[in-house]
């Protein structure tokens, strides 16, 4: 530094920061070799279901002191963010700065021959699992009408044997008044128990 009174400017001793700047240089190279480079996992399907529908209809009161994973929107606690609707939180959990935050790349595993056939035939078991329920359903539905349907037919037949038993009533009845206006008691047909 120079001495004059007049210099105010501050000197910089070149020989002192080149020194510090060698071991900054040889302490990052070391750490670099130590450290392993950060592997991140390639791109893979949610495990869980994104909860849209729980605060759907709802309403809340929001002030300053709220905290902003119950205000307004959707929360996200990885990227600890809140998105106003439904489009752009599944936008955000689906984006580059939302997977990175959960340590993975945006890469995709590519799949092998086997792992296709394997995943097709699990598809296959569950659509016939599905076909076997549903004809069960269907069976058990189908076996319901045609029961109802024959408990109607018997209603029906009941009605009718009522019906034909009132018409003979109504005639029996009303031969016995044309007899008693005539002034004897039948016509000779007497009914056998």
């Amino acid at each position: 530094m120079s001495m004059r009174p007049d210099d105010h400017r501050r000197k910089w001793d070149r020989k002192e920061y080149e020194r510090l700047a060698q071991e900054r240089l040889l302490a990052k190279t070391s750490t670099a070799t130590e450290d392993e480079p950060v592997t991140k996992e390639l791109l893979k399907q949610r495990e869980y279901k994104v909860d849209l529908d729980s605060k759907l209809g709802k309403s809340m009161v929001i002030n300053k002191s709220t905290p902003s994973s119950q205000s307004g929107g959707y929360y996200c606690n990885v990227c600890d963010c809140v998105v106003k609707d439904s489009i752009n939180f599944l936008d955000h959990i689906n984006g580059k700065k939302h997977q990175r935050n959960l340590g993975m790349s945006m890469k995709v595993e590519r799949s092998s021959l086997d792992q296709v056939k394997e995943r097709f035939k699990i598809n296959k078991k569950k659509t016939e699992e599905k076909k076997k329920d549903y004809e069960l359903e269907s069976r058990v539905k189908e076996a319901k009408e045609e029961e109802e349907r024959y408990r109607e037919y018997k209603r029906e037949k009941r009605k009718e044997r009522k019906r034909k038993i009132e018409e003979v009533e109504e005639s029996e009845a009303g031969t016995s008044e044309l007899a008693a206006i005539m002034g004897f008691a039948g016509f000779g047909a007497k009914k056998k128990n």
